[in-house]
């Protein structure tokens, strides 16, 4: 590989080739066509203003509107302040922590545009965590939102390699607002590999201290043009939407790769709850939306309040979408979810669905451009409608920084290890069933977590809800439901035996929850996830303290 980087931090510490997933470009003529060297930045934005959307909203902020050449000008300014006066070589890593803005997503492109590395962060994530990024990856600048300065000023101070942080947000007073008022609208793109890295995406550490996913120029395009152009179709004329943040891979593939490839406009907000969400659609007559099931779930409860008709497609990721869900939206909208399955280690979705093809409680099937299996304990592919992990190859694929073990354990004979368990039919769709940790073994019987939340989310009292595998002495693990109610029932006894007689009347009894609690509100990730996880461990820490 014949790369820009003057600083070979990253790549000299990226897995060896042996250690990378087959990745095939061959398999689409969109992916075939791809010059060994490219710039994805250019890709995205030069091009695309030199195309004819030079004049066309890009970013549609609060009142603020953004067109494809304001969007390409401050990039260009902002790359040339990181060059000029920040002295940025090729290679090296920036950090980025704003929620979603422009500015944002304009410094995104700038440190593309100058061959770096773009790290961005949750808004929410605190001190000690942005300290271990900058000190995994080796970060030598910052670009903050000024509001969000107390943490990553803090972490700057303990971070050896961090230069300097440059803040916006204030007006002409912040450094980089001040800084990108003289600079010029010009800038000449570092002439990157294809291959060389500039994306780092960190996990959310639910397995360990959080890994940092590698991802090329050419993987940046290649979910648009695999996930995107084939299974959602969005247009020019299309205005996307979403609950995501930008620091969250779904959240930058939909916003700017999904969007831009397509010469479309989207519309952020810098924390979608769900009714700002609906409010943002009504607004601005949003044709797209992209959410998680949660996301979904939780719009149903004030939709009636909105205009939704301006929606043509929706699509869910990040976690398993309930019938219920799908159902429900699509009586209310008119809209069937597109539902997807991605991880971090490949960047975007790869199993999915959309029309006529969607079979709701199934993701759906390989996305062109990828092969997907199920496969036992001993790499052979199980029997359809046998559990079995699910693997993965495609023109992404799984290379770690700097963690030679985890690569190793999540490679197998070219494929990717997704840690997910799932059942492949005859037809080739794929279902869900928990991750490779999720499973609850109960009385010698395996139990899908995922399979009873789905049932009981069918209930009209349970506005949320959790399963997870809790220890008991007698049967190994309990079937164990954190729910979060409805303000209109009371959580009693009645309730309980209620739950558990209608998950008994839709599955087999061996799956009820033994063991029903309620809470005032589930634990979730960032991204907005069910910290399932931390659910375990505290049932855990609880079986620990009871032994005593």
């Amino acid at each position: 590989m014949s790369t820009a980087h003057i600083d070979t931090f990253i790549i000299d510490n990226m897995p060896p080739e042996d250690l990378w997933p087959e990745m095939d470009y061959s398999v689409l003529p969109e992916l075939a066509a791809y010059p060994k060297r490219m710039n994805v930045a250019a890709e995205l934005l030069d091009k695309m203003v030199a195309s004819g959307h030079a004049e066309k909203p890009m970013i549609y902020f609060g009142d603020d509107i953004w067109t494809y050449t304001d969007l390409l000008e401050n990039a260009n300014r902002i790359a040339n302040v990181l060059v000029e006066d920040y002295g940025m070589i090729p290679g090296e890593r920036v950090i980025l922590r704003s929620g979603n803005h422009p500015m944002l997503i304009a410094s995104w492109f700038a440190v593309i545009k100058a061959g770096g590395i773009a790290v961005a962060t949750m808004p929410v994530l605190r001190e000690r965590e942005l300290i271990y990024m900058m000190e995994k990856a080796k970060v030598n600048l910052a670009i903050s939102d000024i509001k969000l300065s107390k943490d990553i000023a803090g972490a700057g101070e303990n971070a050896e390699d961090l230069r300097d942080i440059l803040y916006f947000g204030n007006g002409n007073t912040a450094s980089l607002d001040k800084a990108i008022a003289t600079k010029s609208t010009a800038f000449n793109n570092v002439d990157t590999s294809a291959d060389d890295p500039c994306v780092i995406g960190f996990t959310s550490g639910s397995t360990g201290t959080p890994k940092g996913t590698l991802h090329f120029h050419r993987d940046i395009l290649a979910v648009a043009d695999t996930f995107i152009r084939y299974v959602v179709k969005i247009k020019p004329e299309d205005i996307v939407c979403g609950s995501p943040q930008i620091a969250f891979l779904y959240g930058l593939c939909a916003y700017m790769t999904d969007t831009m490839r397509f010469g479309a406009s989207t519309v952020i907000v810098e924390r979608a709850t769900p009714e700002i969400l609906l409010q943002t659609i009504e607004k601005f007559k949003a044709t797209v939306c992209f959410s998680t099931p949660s996301g979904y779930k939780l719009m149903l409860e004030d939709i009636d309040k909105y205009d939704t008709s301006s929606l043509r497609l929706c699509i869910a990721g990040g976690e398993p979408l309930a019938p219920a869900v799908f159902h429900s939206w699509e009586e209310k909208t008119g809209v069937r979810i597109i539902n997807g399955l991605g991880i971090s280690e490949l960047l975007h979705i790869f199993i999915s669905a959309s029309g006529d093809d969607i079979r709701p409680g199934l993701i759906g099937t390989a996305v062109p451009g990828f092969k997907v299996r199920v496969v036992d304990e001993n790499f052979k592919d199980t029997a359809p409608g046998e559990v079995g992990q699910m693997i993965v190859k495609g023109p992404n694929g799984c290379r770690y920084l700097d963690d030679i073990e985890r690569q190793k354990a999540y490679i197998r004979d070219g494929w990717n290890l997704s840690g997910d368990l799932c059942i492949r039919d005859e037809e080739g769709y794929f279902s869900y069933e928990a991750r490779t940790d999720d499973m609850i073994l109960t009385g010698g019987y395996n139990v899908s977590g995922l399979e009873v939340e789905a049932i009981l989310m069918e209930h009209s009292a349970i506005r949320e809800v959790a399963v997870v595998g809790a220890p008991d002495a007698d049967r190994g693990q309990i079937v164990k439901a954190f729910i979060e109610l409805r303000e209109e029932r009371a959580a009693d006894e009645m309730l309980i035996r209620e739950l558990q007689d209608f998950v008994k009347s839709q599955i087999s009894a061996f799956k009820y929850p033994r063991a029903i609690e309620f809470v005032d509100e589930l634990p979730h990730t960032p991204t907005g996830k069910i910290q399932r996880g931390a659910l375990r461990q505290l049932e855990r820490d609880r079986s620990q303290i009871n032994k005593t």
